[in-house]
């Protein structure tokens, strides 16, 4: 009975989605993250800003990071404010092809930083064996 309360107040609380390293995937998971927020009842404010925020990270590490790549989404416990945290942990940084950076418009790519950095109340990244998290925290009105 405990381990059953425990998986319904995680899955409550915490939402994971595999990140597969193909077209499309950033869809897949905003569609999936999209669902999880309302399920969760966020308000519609949020859910943009989370959904931009999700495209940004998983799309980051697509392009940049070796696979496999996971999405969490969790609420962060605090003083009576409701964190929302976008976690997207990877196997860490791909090394590009040669010649690859003289290639990219810096008008198509550059940008994901600057919009987390905007929208989140908090960003980072973590670094540990086996991989690279990139997390934001928004909070929820």
């Amino acid at each position: 009975m405990a381990a059953q309360l425990k998986t319904l107040l995680r899955a409550a609380y915490e939402h994971m989605c595999p990140v597969p390293p193909v077209a499309g995937a950033v869809c897949a998971v905003r569609r999936s993250v999209a669902a999880a927020l309302a399920d969760w009842n966020v308000s519609s404010e949020i859910v943009e800003d989370t959904l931009l925020v999700v495209s940004e990270l998983v799309t980051n590490a697509i392009i940049h990071a070796r696979p496999p790549a996971v999405l969490r989404l969790t609420w962060v416990p605090g003083d009576g404010i409701r964190t929302l945290r976008v976690e997207v942990t990877d196997a860490g940084p791909a090394l590009p092809p040669a010649g690859c950076r003289a290639g990219i418009d810096p008008d198509e790519h550059g940008r994901g930083e600057t919009i987390v950095h905007a929208l989140a109340t908090r960003h980072g990244i973590r670094i540990h064996p086996g991989g690279v998290t990139r997390w934001a925290d928004l909070v929820a009105v």
